[in-house]
């Protein structure tokens, strides 16, 4: 019993601070906010911090792949309320507007920045955005599938290939937003290369 409280404090203690952390990186970027600040906003001490994240990056990772997690879920909820005839194509160019957005309005330029440096170093664990299992790829599979049965799309090159090569693209411009923010419209490149992308995609009419 004793055992179970202690556990149950615990996990409120984690997620008051995981909590008071996102809201500091929000008000004042992740660069400002200090674990100091974080755990003085959370009225818990340094020790306890450390008990659940090795270090600020750490909770910034976690918060990055919570958040990449969720925004998957609203992506395929996007996708499911787009209307039946849509053809495939414009579902595709649909969908990564969303996405586009979502990145530079939600979690932008500095959380993007730090999240590459993470990726980059492999300083944390980074299944929950580079994993081949994340639920993205497999929206992405469905639009292509979609695209193929329904005769919009070749089927020249296989499905997988096509869905890799669509994420390694949207990592691709993110990064050159990343790079040239504020001078960089990602929802403007990223609509430009898709259509790029599906011209190659698309069956020639005879």
């Amino acid at each position: 019993m004793l055992e179970n409280k202690r556990k149950i404090q615990s996990n409120e203690m984690k997620k008051k601070i995981y909590a008071c952390a996102q809201d500091l990186f929000n008000k004042y970027g992740y660069r400002k906010v200090t674990v100091d600040s974080i755990v003085e906003k959370a009225g818990v001490s340094k020790g306890s911090f450390y008990v659940h994240f090795e270090s600020k990056k750490s909770l910034l990772s976690q918060l990055i792949a919570d958040q990449i997690s969720q925004a998957d879920l609203n992506y395929e909820s996007f996708i499911e309320n787009i209307p039946v005839e849509m053809c495939p194509s414009d579902v595709l160019i649909e969908l990564v507007k969303k996405i586009s957005n979502y990145i530079a309005e939600d979690i932008g330029p500095e959380a993007m920045t730090m999240l590459y440096e993470i990726l980059i170093t492999k300083e944390e664990n980074t299944e929950a955005v580079l994993g081949y299992n994340r639920l993205l790829y497999k929206l992405f599979a469905q639009v292509i599938t979609q695209g193929i049965e329904q005769k919009e799309f070749s089927n020249n090159i296989d499905i997988d290939t096509i869905v890799k090569h669509s994420i390694l693209s949207l990592r691709g411009l993110t990064y050159e937003w990343c790079l040239r923010y504020p001078d960089f419209n990602l929802e403007e490149q990223t609509v430009i290369y898709f259509q790029i992308l599906l011209s190659g995609i698309k069956k020639r009419s005879i």
